[in-house]
């Protein structure tokens, strides 16, 4: 009795000792940076012309709304619904969802199996012995087999090799989990850049086109007073020169508008033809607000940091089965059924049959694989390490790029905005100045295209903050959706 304890005791022990068998899998401590950019913030930055950056704790839900067009919320919503590459993203996490089930379920409960066999076959018996000179004949028989029994098995996990691999897998479901997300938002905010890029795009061909159509004015008007002898042939040539070169600028830019509202369609699960249209992009406005997350919060926020911790628990896991690897497994069968030559006898009390086994095994040679694997699985963890840090850096510093674009942009929209008021207050006094005879409709439309041109500077520079924008909002992370 005594031995069965001390037995009971050393087992136990060893069980034990498997759960710190592997590495803690915890991932390793960063530095919070005091401030994501480098140097101060610039004077006049994002209070200027922007958005104003607020201290955060929880990444902004559904951020594509705070851009002022309800379109861009259909849009993601029904990207999310229908685009494919997503869809097929889902289904893939599900599977492996089902395959982390089906393994749990097989390797931690004891599998019990039916069989049941009939056969009839000839097979030999003993020799039959001849008086000499004959030889000895072999003898046959023809008989019958019935034979149903249950069978079951059950694998002791002594050391945890089964748990530890079990964990890495369910951690490997949730690095695809996190990748999961990290691949939606990445849709939403390609489907929001895109759709703020056409916008811009269509409204620098809207401007393009009224100061071609200026050009071709002045042309005309070039031509008719060459008729009249007031202005030489190189006049008219200048002017049709300056319209063609701002016309051959259009049609390469339609054709980018056309590319990207393709894209787009594609993002939505539309085929090319059935495109959305442009957004009017004076109705687009940058948030009111954006919050900037605490460093903390942001590795919480971010899905690839998320997986890059799940990636670094599974391979602690695999560590620890390689480790467990090394040591005894044990091993419980047992069957229980009837049999026999004919259905009576199978059925009859002298039918029952039954086995019990039980089986320890010990890794005692293998060549030093079990060895290198260990070390392998040591060498993965390391790695994994690694690569958690390398994608913490990298969510920093794309949360630094963005901010240090939107707050250097501040001034520069700051200062474009206030041109393009000046250009227009001017191109009016020269319209006012025109009608009176002050000046003549040629330099009334000159003024104009100037303020045209000026407006092409202050929607460049505006249209990259809302991309600038979507881009901070995109490296701040977003909240695990529901199901994830």
């Amino acid at each position: 009795m005594n031995g069965w304890r001390i037995t009971g005791a050393a087992v136990l022990g060893l069980g034990l000792a498997g759960c710190a068998l592997g590495p803690s899998g915890q991932a390793p401590v960063m530095p919070e940076p005091a401030r994501y950019a480098a140097g101060p913030p610039p004077d006049g930055g994002a209070s200027a012309a922007g958005p104003e950056l607020v201290r955060a704790h929880a990444p902004a839900a559904a951020w594509w709304t705070r851009f002022g067009a309800p379109e861009l919320d259909a849009l993601v919503t029904e990207a999310w619904a229908a685009n494919p590459d997503l869809a097929a993203a889902r289904q893939r996490l599900e599977a492996a969802r089902e395959v982390l089930r089906a393994q749990i379920g097989a390797t931690t409960l004891p599998s019990i199996d039916l069989g049941a066999q009939a056969a009839r076959q000839r097979a030999l018996g003993l020799p039959l012995t001849l008086p000499p000179p004959l030889p000895e004949l072999p003898r046959t028989s023809i008989y019958d087999t019935f034979v149903g029994q249950a069978q079951v098995r059950y694998a002791f996990d002594l050391f945890g090799s089964i748990r530890e691999r079990n964990r890495a897998l369910a951690d490997r479901v949730e690095q695809q989990s996190a990748q999961w997300r990290a691949a939606r938002e990445a849709l939403a905010a390609n489907v929001v850049s895109g759709a703020l890029t056409l916008s811009a795009l269509q409204a620098r061909l809207d401007i393009l086109a009224s100061v071609a159509a200026g050009l071709r004015r002045d042309e005309v008007e070039a031509v008719r007073r060459q008729a009249l002898g007031a202005a030489p042939r190189a006049a008219v040539l200048d002017a049709r020169r300056q319209a063609e070169a701002v016309a051959a600028q259009i049609p390469g830019l339609q054709a980018q508008a056309l590319s990207i509202r393709h894209a787009l369609a594609v993002l939505l699960g539309r085929t090319p033809d059935q495109a959305p249209e442009a957004i009017a992009f004076e109705r687009l406005t940058l948030p009111a607000q954006i919050p900037v997350l605490v460093p903390a919060a942001l590795l919480a926020a971010r899905p690839d940091v998320q997986a890059a911790a799940a990636a670094l628990r599974a391979a602690a896991h695999d560590a620890g089965a390689a480790s467990a690897d090394r040591l005894p497994g044990l091993t419980l069968t047992a069957a229980m059924g009837r049999g026999g030559y004919d259905w009576s006898s199978a059925l009859s009390p002298a039918g029952a049959l039954w086995s019990l086994a039980g089986g320890l095994t010990a890794p005692l040679f293998h060549g030093g694989a079990l060895q290198a694997r260990h070390r392998a699985s040591l060498q993965a963890h390391a790695a994994a390490q690694d690569d958690y840090r390398s994608t913490v850096l990298a969510a920093f510093r794309e949360v630094a790029d963005a901010l240090a674009s939107l707050e250097q942009g501040g001034a520069a929209q700051a200062a474009g905005e206030a041109a393009a008021r000046a250009a227009r207050a001017a191109a009016a006094d020269a319209a006012r100045r025109a009608a009176l005879g002050a000046v003549p409709p040629a330099a009334a439309r000159a003024a104009g295209r100037q303020a045209d041109l000026t407006a092409l500077d202050a929607l460049d520079v505006r249209a990259q903050r809302l991309l600038d924008a979507v881009r901070l909002f995109h490296a701040l992370g977003a909240p695990a959706p529901d199901g994830a």
